[in-house]
């Protein structure tokens, strides 16, 4: 399960990612209660903006990120981005620590911070491939899921009380600093140990290659499919996990952060399962998104705090089993010239159409309620399921055989399907 930390590089990466991530979901959990609860009235709509804000550069500035993490040198381009960050979380602790913050000033940061983390992301993403050889990034990656979900445990939860006790500038603050550990940990790196691979050269049509090569992919367009209707409409945590606490069930904020918490025992233990496997399986992308739907109905219709609570392990599992195979999938099975393209593509897609869908849930929490929300998250994880089971039949010979009166769910060898697609077509080009 974590044999990727048998390398001395990746110990150190991870060890200063874990405080950092820590100090991430502090800075999420007190950013999404200051909006929902002193900057505005319970104004899911506002959390969704901040939200969208965050997370819009990831499709606005998509070719020049993706080619950035597969040009540039990684490691630096991760210790100016992190900096910055850090930069960010100092302003607004500062800003909020001495009372002068607005609902604008929370905006404007969150979108700074977009176009940051948009280097960020796809840079972090494929620098894992420069820290373990090709059999362990599998693992790696799963491990480096394990790791932002263990944040979840702790981050949410101590942001919660800090939130309560010293108020959520303090937390900002805390946040700024914890940048300095995997700031430190990338100055430690044995710079002669990375797996380099061979940067991307600047030619005509370099900044869409990655759309082209995606294009040829069956394989990963369903997986970036998927992702984005869950991380559109699914993935929006802040809003589901806040008005369920504040508006449900009149919860203060130490409550609200122990929600979060609670949701990432599941993440922790999803990320941990895909960590044994030796590598990633299709199969587990449909059963994730599934799951993810039958998870997000039963949250809605808990009666209590603590088995919504309870209900949030569920979400938490399948959700991290489908995102972690969809990164392990991706980036073992892309070009190493192109991975970075491919996964700013993928981040993109993941945290991009945030935007599109975290309105949408924030509106639909405020005029029908906080369960209807998660209705949408659940419909969207059936639908994705179902995006699956039309990529297995068509491309992968998913078949349903019956002996007699009794079905069973077959693969067809590849060339029975393609023929059947040839002749489908033949019979399409004769009828037209």
């Amino acid at each position: 399960m974590f044999r990727s930390l048998s390398g001395v590089n990746y110990r150190i990466w991870a060890a200063g990612a874990i405080v950092s991530n820590v100090g991430t979901w502090m800075q999420r959990t007190a950013q999404d209660w200051i909006v929902l609860t002193q900057l505005t009235h319970n104004n899911a709509s506002a959390v969704g903006i901040v939200m969208a804000l965050q997370f819009a550069p990831q499709l606005l500035l998509l070719p020049v990120t993706g080619f950035a993490a597969d040009r540039l040198d990684r490691r630096k381009l991760l210790m100016a981005t992190q900096g910055l960050m850090g930069l960010l979380g100092l302003g607004l602790g500062i800003l909020t620590v001495t009372g002068a913050v607005q609902l604008w000033h929370v905006y404007v940061f969150a979108l700074l911070l977009g176009c940051v983390a948009a280097f960020d992301a796809p840079a972090r993403q494929t620098f894992v491939s420069e820290l373990v050889a090709g059999p362990n990034l599998s693992n790696a990656v799963a491990l480096n899921s394990a790791s932002f979900n263990a944040a979840r445990l702790i981050g949410p939860a101590v942001a919660g009380l800090l939130t309560a006790a010293v108020g959520a500038g303090w937390v900002f603050l805390i946040n700024a600093a914890t940048f300095g550990a995997v700031l430190l940990s990338l100055a430690f790196l044995r710079v002669d140990k990375l797996y380099r691979s061979e940067r991307a050269r600047r030619t005509k049509g370099s900044l869409v290659d990655g759309f082209r090569y995606v294009r040829r992919r069956p394989d990963i367009m369903v997986i970036l499919v998927m992702v984005f209707l869950i991380g559109t409409f699914g993935l929006n945590f802040p809003i589901f996990i806040s008005t369920m606490s504040v508006s449900v069930f009149h919860q203060g904020a130490g409550e609200y952060g122990l929600l979060s918490s609670v949701m990432a025992i599941g993440s922790v233990v999803g990320a941990l399962l895909s960590a044994r496997r030796d590598r990633p399986r299709v199969a587990l992308l449909f059963a994730g998104a599934a799951f993810f739907g039958a998870g997000c109905a039963l949250a809605a219709v808990m009666p209590s705090y603590w088995l919504f609570a309870l209900s949030l392990t569920v979400i938490g599992v399948s959700s991290q089993t489908l995102m972690t195979t969809a990164n392990g999938t991706v980036q073992m099975t892309t070009d190493p010239l192109l991975r970075g393209r491919v996964m700013a593509i993928y981040m993109a897609i993941f945290m991009g159409g945030t935007p599109i869908g975290a309105p949408i849930v924030g509106w639909v929490a405020d005029t029908f309620g906080p369960r209807w929300a998660l209705g949408v998250g659940a419909a969207s994880g059936f639908v994705a399921a179902l995006v699956g089971v039309v990529y297995l039949v068509k491309y992968r010979g998913l078949r349903v055989r019956f002996a007699g009166l009794r079905p069973s769910v077959v693969l067809v060898p590849r060339e029975e399907v393609r023929e059947e697609l040839e002749g489908a077509e033949a019979t399409a080009t004769r009828a037209s």
